[in-house]
């Protein structure tokens, strides 16, 4: 084989672990994404079990801002246990009259929000899901009506 020929195929060979490692990871920096803003209401005023939505719609990559506010007289629970093992969290935030009153970290199985209150969990979804379940944990909430469905594409 000339020289050249040799040169040609070294310089392919070399430049294919580069190729092959660069499409297994995501273009631009995932940390400067700007958050997608859900809004998700445990009950209503009126306290009817319900979330509001009861189905929500997530795609992996993107960071979101998810709202989780309560609205009855009473305590509920944000529990959704395939949305927690198909998502990385960056945080979880405690809001208190329209001020951070705490911040949470790690894992996050589920979120109580006591009436009036608010918590934002921001995330990006890493895996896809299909209609995971979306219930509040309280004994009797569920079966009055208080589950829903999580889907991430």
């Amino acid at each position: 084989m000339p020289m050249k020929n040799k040169t040609c195929v070294t310089g392919l060979l070399l430049s294919l672990p580069l190729t092959l490692t660069s499409s297994l990871y995501a273009a631009g920096d995932m940390t400067a994404q700007r958050p997608i803003v859900v809004d998700v209401y445990l009950s209503n005023k009126t306290n009817k079990l319900q979330f509001y939505p009861s189905t929500l719609n997530f795609e992996t990559g993107k960071l979101y801002q998810l709202n989780i506010s309560n609205r009855s007289t009473q305590k509920h629970y944000f529990t959704a246990e395939g949305l927690s093992r198909s998502v990385f969290t960056r945080k979880v935030e405690v809001i208190n009259n329209d001020t951070t009153v705490a911040e949470v970290k790690g894992y996050i199985n589920e979120i109580e929000v006591y009436p009036g209150g608010t918590a934002q969990w921001w995330f990006v979804p890493v895996k896809t899901l299909h209609a995971s379940r979306l219930h509040c944990s309280i004994k009797g909430h569920a079966a009055a009506g208080m589950t829903g469905s999580i889907s991430i594409k």
